[in-house]
């Protein structure tokens, strides 16, 4: 593994792959999207997308997603981005302790 001295870009990749070959990226993802999904966020963002649509002459997938991606961003609940802080530093103890 690279050492934490290391470019931090390597590092996460290093990571990344250790997540995905253990299958624990995806369920750090499943957990993120059932998390949103309970909190509403996920509806509240399809409906701010469609209204946007609406709007628009002629939408394209760019534009809508260039507007509304500092939003979503923006509003992911506090509660849901501790218990993902929460989980991912978890996972990443397991790692580097190995």
């Amino acid at each position: 593994m690279p050492s934490s001295s290391q470019d931090p870009q390597a590092l996460y990749a290093h990571l990344r792959r250790r997540l995905i070959e253990t299958g624990e990226w995806d369920q750090i993802r499943g957990i993120l999207a059932a998390r949103l999904n309970e909190s509403g966020w996920v509806d509240d963002i399809k409906n701010r997308s469609k209204e946007r649509a609406r709007e628009k002459d002629s939408p394209s997938f760019q534009n809508l997603y260039d507007e509304i991606r500092p939003h979503a961003h923006n509003s992911i609940p506090l509660a849901v981005k501790k218990e993902m802080n929460t989980v991912i530093r978890q996972h990443l103890d397991k790692h580097l302790a190995s």
